[in-house]
């Protein structure tokens, strides 16, 4: 009987790889409640310092790569940094097949696909650009019977007033048996369009259901906006684009919203703005409205819901409790009763400063959870400016001049936003295992921000290349077009000899990893646009064809992070942590920096932690798996007690959430290593790793 009890421990533990049972990771983030978890064990906490690479597998288009692939029936299907689709053999890396779609540009980036099987039949869905596609995973081919020869628009359930907006999708959907419910990116500006939740059948691509996050008449939350907003084309956004979670019992999908549209002013839409920055539940069969949080009242800061929520079996006061818990890129983690929206534990409404804009009428209170305690910073003092900072006076002079504190409304003075615009969480959101522990990484970073007032273009006039350059793409690449490099944001100087107009024409047109497209901008005025970064001595002039947009009478400065002369964070380390919370309790287990700049632990000072983005994973062998920092390191912990396990270079950063799985008795670990982003080398390759 012992020995019996040894094979099966044995078994369970990965000691001998033929007890080891094949498992995938068939969805986003590993299931539909977004856990990030596996149950795998053959990798642990007393082998894991062996971990070999496996295969890797090499795309050859460099760039950005988020992906969280999927891995089903011995298959890994995943995107390249054009966002093509491909099929690899998850136990070798050689590529099965590609997939690139008829496109009319560039394309944005996508952190993977979702798969769906019904009986004897199976497809992928995936989108680009402004299309879902439905792929057959044996040929890499598009399903003719599904839409049109393949697909539908992301803009069918839009109305009208998207038919010529930017849309896209940079998320996978969520499968409920034959409906895929969609994610959508839309402009952040006075162009967006609305971002109502969309439903499609995966047999026909019919569009089946659509909810209205800017309500109509007689719909929920009407009454938190203007009366014409849902009709006012330069109202737009409370978008999903961070994906979902789904409780497949109870039928419900659990919705996180963006905020409202123009991002940074609101004097047009005055009130709650409900259904944006909210976490909505709904029947995911029918769309029908079950229950709402709001966690940004009236939304001036770009303060996005940044990832989807995690779907959790908590311990309260003895009782079991079905929760959702979601985090935010305030650093706070909001957690419900999966039901009804009851908070778990309390929300205080928390007074805030009022606007002091012309005609900005922000909100006086916002929620704050008394627990989980946050898991980033809330304040900053002037003693938090970094001590070894390059130029601190200047630093101090710009801290002393700005705006400061929780909520404090944008103004035409700087204002320092803490955490910054990527939080906090950012997309890459949170992992949590079996006894309800919460693992997330966040960004310690400071973003100064601010407006100016609006010069709108005069029907029937003129308008320049300068002008048309100013309006549209100053705010990230800067009036002399020095852009923002450690901010993400390239600068366009000597762009001629690097790129044609026509390629120049063509990104503007559809966008660009995480540039939106501008398909308000005509091809009279792109060329405007292209002869102005050209330099050339004449610079085209066209009739001024836009609206003027009195009620947004401001615009935006730009994402612009708070970084001293040496481009290193302005603020005390760390700049960006890994942190342990008990969701049961509210309390954090503990909290370690995240990624190191080994240049400056060289000169004897503690590790700093690094900007980072994509998620962790966490496994029954006891390991939380991270890739995320600019420093190209891929990192395993033990789950217990934040203590490194191993770490491994990577060929480029890996800006994206790993995945696990099993084949023939071994276990995998996979991430895709495209750095690109925060300034790092680009590439192009998916990694694995395993046990010798």
């Amino acid at each position: 009987m012992a020995l019996a009890i040894g094979f099966m421990l044995c078994g369970l533990t990965g000691c001998d790889p033929k007890h080891i049972r094949d498992e995938g990771w068939p969805t986003y983030l590993g299931n539909h409640g977004r856990n990030h978890f596996s149950a795998l064990s053959q990798i642990d906490t007393t082998n894991v310092q062996s971990l070999r690479v496996a295969w890797t597998y090499h795309s050859g288009d460099t760039g950005q790569v988020q992906c969280n692939p999927l891995i089903i029936d011995g298959r890994l299907y995943g995107v390249t940094a054009s966002n093509y689709l491909f099929a690899l053999d998850a136990a070798t890396g050689e590529e099965l097949w590609q997939f690139v779609p008829e496109r009319t540009g560039p394309s944005n980036v996508n952190r993977g696909v979702a798969y769906w099987r019904k009986g004897d039949r199976q497809q992928l869905m995936y989108a680009f650009q402004s299309w879902l596609y439905a792929v057959d995973p044996e040929s890499g081919l598009p399903i003719p019977t599904f839409g049109d020869n393949g697909r539908v628009s992301l803009r069918s359930g839009l109305g009208e007033a998207a038919a010529d907006k930017f849309v896209a999708s940079t998320t996978p959907g969520t499968i409920f048996n034959d409906l895929i419910i969609m994610p959508i990116r839309v402009s952040e500006g006075v162009d967006a369009a609305p971002g109502f939740i969309q439903a499609f059948n995966v047999i026909t691509g019919a569009l089946e259901w659509v909810f209205r996050t800017i309500p109509g008449p007689g719909e929920w939350g009407f009454d938190t906006w203007p009366a014409g907003a849902h009709e006012n084309p330069v109202i737009g956004g409370a978008n999903n684009w961070a994906g979902m979670a789904l409780d497949e019992e109870r039928g419900i999908v659990y919705v996180p919203t963006g905020s409202a549209a123009f991002d940074f002013y609101g004097g047009n839409r005055k009130g709650q703005n409900l259904f944006a920055n909210s976490l909505l539940a709904l029947r995911a069969a029918t769309g029908e409205y079950v229950w709402h949080y709001q966690m940004v009242h009236h939304d001036v800061w770009d303060r996005d819901l940044p990832a989807p929520p995690n779907l959790v079996t908590l311990t309260i006061d003895g009782k079991k409790v079905d929760a959702v818990a979601q985090v935010t890129k305030s650093g706070h983690v909001f957690v419900f009763d999966r039901e009804d929206g009851t908070p778990i534990f309390p929300i205080d409404e928390v007074p805030v400063p009022a606007s002091t804009l012309p005609g900005e009428e922000t909100w006086p209170t916002q929620p704050i959870p008394r627990l989980p305690q946050p898991f980033a910073r809330q304040v900053l003092h002037r003693e938090d400016i970094n001590t070894f900072a390059a130029g601190r006076d200047s630093i101090l002079r710009i801290y002393d001049n700005a705006n400061k504190g929780l909520y404090h409304p944008l103004e035409l003075n700087q204002t320092i936003l803490f955490p910054g615009a990527d939080g906090g969480a950012e997309w890459g959101g949170a992992a949590v295992d079996t006894d309800g522990i919460m693992y997330v990484n966040s960004n310690e970073m400071a973003w100064l921000f601010s407006l100016s007032p609006r010069i709108p273009a005069k029907s029937g006039g003129v308008i320049t290349g300068q002008q048309l350059y100013t309006a549209h793409c100053a705010t990230c690449h800067q009036a002399d077009f020095s852009g923002s490099p450690a901010s993400g944001y390239p600068g366009l100087r000597g762009l001629k000899e690097k790129m044609s107009r026509t390629e120049i024409a063509t990104l503007i047109a559809a966008g660009k990893g995480m540039m939106p497209g501008f398909a308000q901008i005509n091809k009279r005025e792109q060329q405007a646009i292209i002869g102005y970064l050209f330099g050339e001595e004449k610079t085209e002039v066209v009739s001024a064809n836009q609206e003027e947009v009195p009620e947004v009478p401001y615009t935006f400065n730009g994402y612009n992070k708070f970084l001293d002369g040496a481009g290193y964070p302005a603020i005390s380390p760390p700049w960006g942590t890994l942190t342990a919370i008990d969701l049961n309790a509210g309390q954090h287990i503990w909290q370690i920096p995240l990624g190191e700049h080994s240049e400056l632990t060289a000169r004897g000072i503690p590790i700093t932690g690094t900007e980072n983005y994509g998620g962790p994973i966490v496994t029954a062998g006891g390991l939380l798996f991270i890739a995320a920092t600019r420093d190209n390191m891929f990192r395993a912990f033990d789950r217990k007690t934040g203590r490194l396990l191993w770490d491994y270079e990577l060929p480029a950063a890996g800006f994206a959430t790993p995945a696990t799985y099993s084949i023939a008795g071994k276990q995998y670990v996979v991430i895709a290593c495209g750095g690109t982003k925060l300034g790092t080398r680009g590439g192009d390759s998916y990694v694995a790793f395993a046990l010798p």
